[in-house]
């Protein structure tokens, strides 16, 4: 009797312990996952506008401005590269975007419950705007349907479909 009763606590500390275990709240919050930022990353160049101009004040195939690049390669990469070296440097520029993209993914998961259109939706808007929300008519909408959509071919999911 007195073996059961120990077992009985020992599951039933296991079982109530599993429920306020960190594995628990992993799994309530999800993070994109290495190809899910590469996907968006490569949407993100895929969809920037492109002037037509030359020194049009944007760098990199992302369409990047200075003063954007300033903050971001410190938040990145703890020093700040020029717009030249952004954008002689596809590598270093790649770096910086998927660095960028991941904090911004990740928020964006969070924000969302984990709805990774919703979550790529809303970093299409804030890579253009600065902000999450906002984004549902004229150029914007534009823009971030595009972006959703090179997004879903990367992940080979033309449905749209969250995964």
């Amino acid at each position: 009797m007195r073996d059961y009763l120990l077992r009985s606590l020992l599951v039933s500390g296991v079982v109530i312990g599993y429920g306020f275990s960190p594995l628990s709240a992993q799994a309530q919050q999800q993070q994109p996952t290495d190809v899910q930022v590469a996907a968006l990353v490569e949407a993100l160049r895929q969809a920037a506008p492109q002037t037509g101009k030359a020194n049009d004040g944007f760098y990199s195939a992302w369409q990047v401005k200075p003063e954007t690049l300033k903050g971001w390669s410190k938040y990145c990469l703890k020093k700040e590269v020029t717009p030249t070296q952004f954008d002689n440097n596809p590598a270093l520029a790649r770096e910086v975007v998927s660095c960028i993209t991941r904090r911004e993914f990740n928020q964006q998961f969070r924000a969302t419950g984990n709805n990774e259109t919703a979550a790529v939706r809303g970093v299409a808007c804030w890579w253009m705007t600065g902000v999450y929300t906002g984004c549902n008519q004229g150029f914007t909408a534009t823009y971030v349907q595009k972006v959703v959509g090179f997004y879903q071919q990367q992940r080979g999911n033309p449905s749209g479909r969250s995964r």
